[in-house]
C-alpha cells in the first residue's frame, strides 16, 4: 500500500466527529463503511456553483430522505462505482474537462466535491487539489458538506477550497439525530465558524424542508443564521420523496414561502428557495415505541420511518449503536424514485 501512504490518516480514521479510530487501509470500517477512497461518479454540473463535479462514495450520515442514496449508502447497497482513481490522473481530468468548451459554454469554473460527504476521504481530496494546482495554479474547489468534520478537519478544508456549500438538516439535537443518524452539535458549531469568520468562503447554507419533520426547525435554524451575520446567505430546498420517506409528503409552494418569511423575520436579508414542489404523499402513524424514544412529534415521526425500515436503536444514535456495521438502513432499497 506504499503509493496510498498519502492517506496515512485513514490508519485511524478520525477525519469526522464520529471518530471511529478504524484503520481503514486494513479493511477496517467505521460508520461510514468505507475503506479507501472510491469515485461514484464525476461530471459537468450546473448546480450551483457551476463545475466538474466529483461524486464521492459513503457517507458518516444515515439520513432517512436522501436523494443520493445510491452513492451514499455504498458498498451496502450493492450499487457499483466507478472505483478508486490516482489523484493525479483524476487532476488532469478535472483540469482538462474544466478547460473544455462544454464547460465554458456552462460556465463551470471550478472542481465540486459532493458526495455522499467528502469529509470522509479528506487526504485524497487534498492530494487532488493539490495535483490539480501543481497543474493549474488558479483551480478553485468547492467543497459540499454535511458539516459533521472535526475542528482540525475543518481547518484543513478550509485551507484549500474557494467556497462551501453547507447543509443543516435540523437544530435540535433530538430530530437531528432521528433524521441522520448523528448530532447537530458540531454542524451547528461548523457552520458557525464558517460564518463568523470565513463568510467570503461560504456560497449558501442549504436547509431541505421536508414537512412535518424539521418545519418546526426552521425558526430556531434561521434565527441561529441570523445572530452569525443577517447577510449570510440560505437556501431553502423543497423535500421530494426519496430514500425511506420514499412515500413521505413533498413540500408544498405555501411551505416553502412560509419557510422564507421566517427568515426573513428572523432577520435574514438573502434568502430563497429552489426544487420541486407539490409531489404527491403521506404521513404515517407514529409508532408508540417511538413516543417514548423522542420527546418532540417531529423525531417521532422520524424515528417511526428508521424504526420501520429495521432501525432498532433509539434515540438514533450511529456512533454508538452496535448493529452500526449491518445497519439495515443502509441496505434500503426504495421502489419510488422523485
Amino acid at each position: 500500500m506504499s503509493e496510498l501512504n498519502y492517506l496515512k490518516d485513514l490508519e485511524k480514521c478520525t477525519l469526522c466527529e464520529h471518530k471511529c479510530g478504524v484503520n481503514r487501509l486494513q479493511g477496517q470500517s467505521g460508520v461510514c463503511r468505507m475503506t479507501i477512497p472510491i469515485i461514484a461518479s464525476a461530471a459537468l454540473h450546473p448546480a450551483p456553483p457551476k463545475s466538474y463535479t466529483i461524486f464521492m462514495a459513503g457517507c458518516n450520515f444515515k439520513c432517512l430522505n436522501c436523494q443520493n442514496w445510491t452513492i451514499s449508502q455504498y458498498p451496502d447497497n450493492g450499487y457499483e462505482q466507478r472505483g478508486y482513481e490516482d489523484p493525479k490522473k483524476l487532476a488532469k481530468e478535472c483540469i482538462k474537462m474544466l478547460e473544455s468548451p462544454s464547460a465554458g459554454l456552462m460556465g463551470a469554473d471550478r472542481i465540486f466535491f459532493s458526495g455522499g460527504e467528502p469529509t470522509i476521504h479528506l487526504p485524497y481530496i487534498e492530494k487532488v487539489v493539490e495535483e490539480a494546482r501543481r497543474m493549474q495554479p488558479d483551480t478553485k474547489v468547492n467543497f459540499d458538506t454535511n458539516g459533521y468534520m472535526t475542528e482540525e478537519s475543518l481547518e484543513r478544508i478550509l485551507d484549500f477550497t474557494t467556497s462551501i456549500t453547507y447543509d443543516i438538516k435540523a437544530y435540535s439535537d433530538e430530530v437531528h439525530l432521528a433524521l441522520t443518524g448523528a448530532s447537530s452539535k458540531p454542524v451547528l458549531r461548523n457552520a458557525e465558524y464558517i460564518g463568523r469568520y470565513v463568510k467570503d468562503r461560504l456560497w449558501e447554507y442549504r436547509i431541505l424542508v421536508i414537512p412535518k419533520i424539521n418545519e418546526d426547525e426552521i425558526k430556531p435554524l434561521t434565527t441561529f443564521i441570523a445572530n452569525i451575520n443577517p447577510s449570510l446567505p440560505v437556501c431553502f430546498l423543497a423535500f421530494r420523496p426519496n430514500f425511506v420517506l420514499e412515500e413521505h409528503l413533498g413540500a408544498s409552494i405555501n411551505l416553502m414561502d412560509k419557510c422564507v418569511k421566517i427568515a426573513r423575520d428572523s432577520g435574514l436579508e438573502n434568502v430563497y428557495w429552489s426544487g420541486q414542489i407539490g409531489l404527491k404523499g403521506k404521513i404515517i402513524d407514529i409508532d408508540s415505541d417511538m413516543v417514548r424514544s423522542y420527546s418532540s412529534h417531529s423525531a417521532q415521526l422520524a424515528g417511526t420511518y428508521a424504526l420501520h425500515t429495521g432501525c432498532s436503536t433509539h434515540p438514533r444514535g450511529c456512533s454508538a449503536c452496535d448493529l452500526n456495521q449491518s445497519c439495515r438502513i443502509k441496505k434500503y432499497i426504495p421502489r419510488r424514485v422523485t
